[in-house]
Parts: structure tokens; C-alpha cells; sequence
């Protein structure tokens, strides 16, 4: 398991058993690599990640899909597909925003996941299927880090409930897409402080910090 979470307020009977890393595997979701995930912040003006020194991770929203949803029962699984396009997307981003720096963490280090807010593209006032398209986000982000309705659960139950979340689904937005989704995780402290301490709370990284990532792994 991870080397923060191990020591972590989570009580040994509630503690996950499994390495994330291999549902992650058995998923076939990518990860990337370092050279094309770790960037540089320069020009932006959101970040993808803020660490938080109690321990939160605000994970900021990604726009994917093919448009605007309506209850169609084949257009809603488009919009599903799209989410969970975006969860592995941000299992990949979270990945690396806890590795990159060295510090010791990984995403066996996420103690539980905290809430999800999904915004729906839709201008249907009469759509109801915003839930269902954010269920593709949700089901997957439980796959991963464990939940009743992931891919591992057996009769609704998994050996870890870490990945179940607070959730608000919303339909009524516009825009060229389906659905964004942001979400906020709570890794251990000691973790989040590392990390600040180290190269600061935002990913991608300040320039300096990412010479200086590179070069700590050269």
C-alpha cells in the first residue's frame, strides 16, 4: 500500500487490502509517462491540481464528449463513455501530481474521495438524465479506488468504499461537449505537506519547480 496511507487515520479495519495499480492494470487505463504529463504551469491560469496542507486535492473539471445530452437511452451512454473517459483522464493527472516530485506518494495514498460535482450539457429543460451521464464518472472513479458499483464489486459490495463520493449531477449547461465533471480527493497530511514543501501545492508545476523534478530524477 502507500507508504503515507499505511500510517494514515484510516483504522486497520477499514484500511484497503488491494494495490490501486492493479485495477488500474486490469482496467487497461494509461497513465502516461513523466515526460508528456508533467508540464509546466507557465501562461496557464488554472491549475489542474491544488494541494491543500490538511490533505484535500481539488482536482479541477475537464470538458470531453460528443454534445449536448438528451434522454435518449443510446445518447446518455455516450455521455456515460465520455465521463469515464474524463475519470481515467483525471486518475492519470492525479497519478502524476502525486508522483512527480519524489515525495514518497502515490494513489494508493488517496484515503477516500471526498465530492464529485458533474455539469451536464443539456438545454432540454425537460432532460432528467443528468445522474445517469455522471454515473460513467462515478462508477469508474469507484472501479479504481472501491465502491458498491464499481467493476470490482460483488452483490453491491467491495472491499473498500474509498472511492464513494458526495456527489451533485447538474444538467442545463451549454457547450461543445457532454460533461464536466471536477472532483476532491483527501490524501494523508503528512503527504500534502511534503509535497507543498517540496515544489509547491499546484500541478502542473511552476517552471523552476519543474527543473527541478527533472533534474531530481536524472
Amino acid at each position: 500500500m502507500g507508504t503515507f496511507y499505511d500510517t494514515s487515520i484510516v483504522p486497520n479495519h477499514l484500511k484497503r487490502k488491494f494495490d490501486v495499480y492493479d485495477r488500474i492494470n486490469e482496467l487497461n487505463i494509461d497513465l502516461g509517462s513523466f515526460e508528456t504529463d508533467v508540464t509546466s504551469l507557465k501562461g496557464a491560469g488554472i491549475s489542474g491540481i491544488v494541494f491543500h496542507e490538511s490533505g484535500l486535492a481539488y482536482l479541477s473539471g475537464h470538458g470531453y464528449g460528443p454534445g449536448q445530452m438528451y434522454d435518449d437511452p443510446d445518447r446518455i451512454k455516450e455521455g456515460q463513455n465520455a465521463a469515464e473517459w474524463i475519470a481515467n483522464s483525471m486518475i492519470k493527472r492525479l497519478h502524476w501530481g502525486l508522483t512527480c516530485g519524489g515525495e514518497g506518494g502515490d494513489l494508493n495514498d488517496v484515503i477516500y474521495t471526498v465530492k464529485a460535482l458533474g455539469m451536464v450539457v443539456s438545454t432540454d429543460v425537460a432532460f432528467n438524465g443528468g445522474p445517469a451521464v455522471m454515473n460513467g464518472f462515478s462508477e469508474r472513479w469507484q472501479s479504481v479506488f472501491g465502491g458498491g458499483k464499481g467493476e470490482f464489486a460483488v452483490d453491491g459490495e467491495d472491499e473498500s468504499y474509498a472511492g464513494v463520493h458526495a456527489r451533485s449531477a447538474i444538467g442545463g449547461f451549454t457547450g461543445r461537449f457532454s460533461i464536466e465533471p471536477e472532483i476532491i480527493v483527501a490524501i494523508p497530511p503528512e503527504l500534502a505537506k511534503a509535497i507543498i514543501q517540496n515544489r509547491g501545492w499546484i500541478f502542473p508545476l511552476p517552471p523552476a519547480m519543474l527543473e527541478k523534478v527533472t533534474a531530481n530524477r536524472s
